[in-house]
């Protein structure tokens, strides 16, 4: 099995996001919300791209603020599909913004996004057992567009919600578990 620390250490993009994202748990909705548009902009494309064209993803998405662009309309898609800083694909265009939609209703129903993960993080209440990759996944595509197995395996990885993320032999598995991922705090309440 291949692992992103075997050839992101070191490197001049992938490095530093190996060493300080990956993995880690993320709580604003901003934050969550641009790790989930940046991986369905990956799809079918590298993610050194998508590293390459981070900034310019968050100047074309107002900062990933969810509030803004659910208000986005068919002017604003005119602007993205003309921005050759970004992936110029409608229907992940399209997808951001119902997405966007998507979490202003998690934050009315389970107060923020990371609120509807956490909420989603055990199938079973009275036992505790952790939601699988497949289980994730059919509940992603009930909820939001353009979410297939790779998209939320790789999102949910990068954010905590899975593990996975970093080899225990990488330097930076230990910081990741100081950080208390979501998938850590499940298995120390099924401790109790």
């Amino acid at each position: 099995m291949s692992f992103y620390c075997d050839f992101a250490l070191g490197h001049e993009w992938h490095g530093p996001y190996h060493e300080a994202e990956y993995g880690f748990p993320l709580q604003g909705d901003a934050d969550l919300f641009e790790r989930l548009i940046l991986e369905i902009n990956q799809a079918g494309l590298s993610w050194l791209t998508i590293l390459k064209k981070r900034e310019a993803f968050r100047a074309a998405y107002r900062g990933f603020d969810p509030a803004v662009v659910a208000r986005f309309g068919a002017r604003e898609v005119r602007r993205l599909m003309a921005d050759a800083g970004i992936i110029r694909n409608r229907l992940k265009i399209e997808a951001a913004i119902a997405n966007a939609k998507t979490v202003l209703a998690l934050r009315k129903s389970h107060g923020s996004f990371a609120g509807w993960l956490d909420a989603h993080l055990a199938v079973d209440e009275d036992v505790k057992r952790a939601r699988t990759k497949e289980e994730w996944v059919a509940l992603f595509k009930k909820t939001f567009r353009f979410t297939g197995g790779e998209i939320v395996g790789e999102f949910l990885l990068s954010t905590g919600y899975l593990p996975g993320a970093h080899r225990e032999s990488c330097p930076v598995y230990s910081r990741v578990l100081t950080a208390r991922p979501p998938y850590l705090r499940l298995q120390v309440r099924r401790e109790k």
